[in-house]
């Protein structure tokens, strides 16, 4: 029986080892940070001038601005990291600065990356996260990482910049692409769909406003995400693109049903127009079986397992 990645212990094969994680105060970058040190890695991460949080345990964190071409240069020269996660970006969809977007997601990876291949021992492994809405709209029931993009969006597009930035950089660090799909779990901001759903049932909320109700995602639980990097980290399969997914697609109905069952109530629903994206991308799958051929099998949490977690929290 194929076990969960969040479920299993691997060796500590980061022991005397230093691993760089951008976006280490974002939602995913506490759980790699909580993965890479659980993997004996000293743990070093970057956060934006002044919002230089507590850094999650067993981490310590530098302020640098990614998008200053020299300081990111002075910090990775400093740091020295035997491997990278870079996770920093605008992450939500509807970001209202789209110029910060392009900044952060293209131009900032491009520092990141020279800075990388300017060291004297270059780390072992590069991982970079771009995103499955790279994909758009496909007519493919469940998408692998052949399919043709087509960004949908300035999200989209900027992340499928970013790994056409990257592939200029192929021949000189060994970067991995992770494309993941729609993840969860404690401490995603209220602004992504399901921490929305979750929080107006904590509250005991009687009614909910929503946008497009016919959409499927494919919702994998962060920990299971975070594992994932690990594992890649450690076989460091250069230059390929991995799909990070569960491979199960869930409608907004289904998981309104789940929470109501959690819950113990039924939430009265109303579509607010503005709510309502252009260019929704309707239904996303993910194929993830070229990851699991170098990670292991991947046995998915089940959503309401993960659904109950954050509501419990």
């Amino acid at each position: 029986m194929a076990h969960s990645l969040a479920l299993l212990s691997p060796a500590r094969e980061g022991a005397g080892k230093r691993a760089l994680v951008t976006g280490l105060h974002g939602f995913t970058g506490h759980y790699v940070a909580a993965e890479l040190a659980a993997a004996g890695y000293e743990v070093v991460g970057t956060a934006a001038p002044g919002h230089a949080a507590a850094a999650p345990d067993g981490a310590r964190s530098v302020e640098v601005d990614l998008t200053d071409r020299a300081a990111v240069a002075a910090a990775v020269r400093a740091v020295q990291p035997d491997v990278v996660v870079h996770l920093a970006a605008i992450a939500f969809v509807q970001h209202s600065d789209v110029e910060q977007i392009y900044k952060v997601n293209v131009v900032a990876t491009r520092h990141l990356l020279e800075a990388l291949a300017a060291l004297e021992r270059k780390p072992s492994a590069v991982l970079l996260a771009s995103s499955a809405n790279i994909y758009g709209n496909s007519e493919l029931e469940v998408l692998h990482e052949d399919v043709p993009p087509s960004p949908a969006n300035d999200y989209a597009v900027s992340k499928l910049a970013m790994e056409y930035a990257a592939r200029l950089w192929m021949d000189k660090l060994p970067i991995i692409m992770v494309r993941p799909f729609n993840y969860t779990g404690v401490g995603q901001s209220e602004n992504f769909l399901l921490p929305k759903i979750v929080a107006h049932f904590r509250r005991r909320a009687r009614d909910i406003e929503l946008g497009n109700l016919h959409v499927w995602r494919d919702f994998s639980d962060v920990r299971v995400v975070a594992a994932s990097y690990r594992h890649l980290l450690a076989a460091a399969p250069a230059g390929q693109v991995f799909n990070v997914s569960s491979g199960k697609a869930y409608s907004l109905g289904e998981a309104l049903r789940m929470m109501e069952d959690i819950a113990g109530y039924q939430i009265n629903v109303h579509v607010n127009p503005a709510f309502v994206r252009a260019n929704e991308v309707v239904r996303l799958t993910g194929d993830n079986r070229r990851l699991a051929g170098v990670v292991g099998a991947i046995d998915p949490l089940p959503l309401e397992q993960t659904l109950r977690w954050m509501y419990e929290a």
